[in-house]
C-alpha cells in the first residue's frame, strides 16, 4: 500500500494512534487542571523558591505540559543509543507505548497536581523509548530508494494523528457526562483520558502483533553516545546529520512561533477564532497532502534539491506571517509554510538515514527527532517574549533562522548515493 513495506505501513497506524492520544492530553490536560479536577489551591499565589516567580494557574499548565517535551527530546539520544546498543527496537517502542498508556490511566484516579506531574514525567520518558525507536525501525526497514517514500507515509500518518487528535478531544470533553449500562457515569474528561489509553494500547497491539526487529538490527556501536558534531571527513565543519538537525531546529521554532499569538493576530486580521484555527492547520493540512509525494520524488531524484527548495521557502514564508494583514493573505503563508516544511521534514529524515551507519539509526536519527521536539517547546516561549518589541518581531526571528536552515544545508550537506555496504556515501556538489 502506498509503495511502502507493511511492517512501515503498521508502524504509521501505531503511530497515528499514539499521536492521537498525545494530542488529546494537549488539549485536556490545561482544561482539567483549569476545571477544578486538581488540586492546586495550595500553590497558586505562592512563589518559586530562588526566582521568586509568582505560581499561577497558567504556570502550573505550562510545568505540565513543557515536562512532556523537555523528558522526551533530551532522552532520545539515550534511549536511541541503548536501542542501538541492545539491537533491539520493537522491545522498546513497546515499553515506551506500554508507560503512556499507564500513565493516561492513572489520571482517573488522582486529583493531586504532584501526581499529574508525575505521570505527565513518565509519559515523556515512554516517549523518549517509542520515538527514536520507531524511527529507526522505519528507517532499517527502508531501502535507500524506497526511504524518502517510507518516511513520507510514516510522517503523513503521524500529522494525521496529531491534528485530529486535539479536535475530537475538545468534543469529548463537551459531550460528557456519559452513561453506560455497566460502568455507570463517567464524566468528559474521564472519557477523553480513556481515549488516550486505548489509543496507546490499539498502537501496542498493532506494533506487536505485526512488526518484528529486521534480521541484520544488531548491536554495533560502542559505550559512547556517538554522536558527531564536526564532520569525521574533514570536508565540512559540521557532521551532515548534525547540521541537518540544527536546521530541523530552526524549521521547527518556526512552526511554534505561532499559536502563542492567537489573540494578537486575530486582533490584526480582524477574525473570528474560527479561521485562526484554520490558519494554524494549514501547515499540518499542507504537510499531510505533500509528505507522501515529496518523500517518493526525493528517492527518485535526491534529498537535497527539496532541503534546499523546503529551506529556501522557509524565509519568506514565516517573515510574511508578520506582514500580512488579511484573513486569506495569512492563511496563503501558512499554506506556503507547510508545504516548505514538507519539503525538509521528510528528505531529512532520509538524508540521515542514508548516511546512518548500521546499528547506529537509534542515536543518529534521534538528533533530528530531538530536535523537532525541542524547537516545538522552544517557539511559543521565543514568540511570546519577542512580540513585546512589535508583531512582525516574532515572524522576522522565525525568517532568519529559515535562512540560517538554508545556510546549513547548502554548506554543510551533500547529496548521497548507497554504496555497496548499505551506509550511502556523500557526493560532493560541484
Amino acid at each position: 500500500m502506498f509503495g511502502t513495506d507493511r511492517r512501515v505501513l503498521v508502524l504509521a497506524l501505531a503511530r497515528m494512534a499514539d499521536a492521537v492520544a498525545n494530542s488529546f492530553l494537549i488539549v485536556v490536560l490545561p482544561l482539567f487542571i483549569a476545571s477544578g479536577g486538581v488540586d492546586i489551591s495550595g500553590l497558586v499565589g505562592t512563589s518559586v523558591p530562588v526566582v521568586g516567580l509568582a505560581v499561577t494557574e497558567e504556570l502550573l499548565i505550562g510545568v505540565v505540559l513543557s515536562l512532556f517535551g523537555l523528558l522526551n527530546s533530551f532522552g532520545q539520544p539515550f534511549t536511541g543509543r541503548l536501542s542501538d546498543r541492545t539491537g533491539k527496537r520493537k522491545l522498546y517502542v513497546l515499553l515506551g507505548l506500554a508507560l503512556l498508556a499507564v500513565a493516561s490511566l492513572g489520571y482517573l484516579y488522582t486529583d493531586s497536581y504532584t501526581v499529574i506531574v508525575v505521570l505527565r514525567m513518565l509519559q515523556g520518558v515512554g516517549a523518549a523509548f517509542t520515538i527514536p525507536c520507531t524511527i529507526a525501525l522505519v528507517n532499517e526497514l527502508a531501502t535507500e530508494t524506497s526511504r524518502g517514500g517510507n518516511f513520507g507515509v510514516f510522517n503523513t500518518f503521524r500529522l494525521l494523528g496529531f491534528g485530529f487528535g486535539p479536535v475530537v478531544a475538545g468534543t469529548v470533553v463537551e459531550a460528557g457526562p456519559y452513561r453506560f449500562p455497566v460502568v455507570g457515569g463517567l464524566s468528559g474528561f474521564d472519557a477523553a483520558f480513556l481515549v488516550a489509553v486505548v489509543g496507546a494500547l490499539v498502537s501496542f497491539g498493532l506494533v506487536s502483533l505485526l512488526v518484528s526487529d529486521p534480521e541484520e538490527t544488531n548491536a554495533t556501536a560502542g559505550d559512547e553516545l556517538g554522536l558527531a558534531i564536526r564532520d569525521p571527513n574533514g570536508r565540512h565543519l559540521l557532521d551532515p546529520v548534525f547540521a541537518i538537525a540544527v536546521a530541523t531546529l530552526c524549521l521547527s521554532v518556526g512552526i511554534a512561533l505561532f499559536a502563542t499569538l492567537q489573540g494578537r493576530i486575530n486582533a490584526r486580521l480582524g477574525q473570528a477564532p474560527v479561521l485562526f484555527g484554520l490558519q494554524f492547520a494549514a501547515v499540518v493540512i499542507a504537510n499531510v497532502v505533500f509528505q507522501i509525494p515529496i518523500g517518493r520524488a526525493s528517492d527518485r531524484y535526491g534529498r537535497r534539491p527539496f532541503l534546499l527548495v523546503g529551506s529556501a521557502l522557509l524565509a519568506p514564508a514565516v517573515l510574511a506571517q508578520g506582514l500580512v494583514t488579511t484573513p486569506a493573505g495569512m492563511l496563503a503563508a501558512r499554506t506556503l509554510h507547510g508545504v516548505a516544511v514538507g519539503m525538509v521534514y521528510a528528505p531529512g529524515l532520509a538524508l540521515a538515514g542514508d548516511l546512518t551507519g548500521e546499528g547506529q539509526s537509534g542515536t543518529q536519527l534521534s538528533l533530528l527527532t530531538m530536535a523537532f521536539g525541542l524547537g516545538t517547546a522552544l517557539g511559543p516561549l521565543l514568540s511570546g517574549y519577542l512580540v513585546r518589541f512589535g508583531f512582525v518581531v516574532p515572524f522576522a526571528f522565525g525568517g532568519a533562522l529559515g535562512l540560517v536552515a538554508l545556510l546549513l544545508v547548502y554548506t554543510q550537506v551533500e547529496e548521497t548515493l548507497p554504496d555497496a555496504g548499505g551506509a550511502a556515501e556523500a557526493v560532493p556538489q560541484d
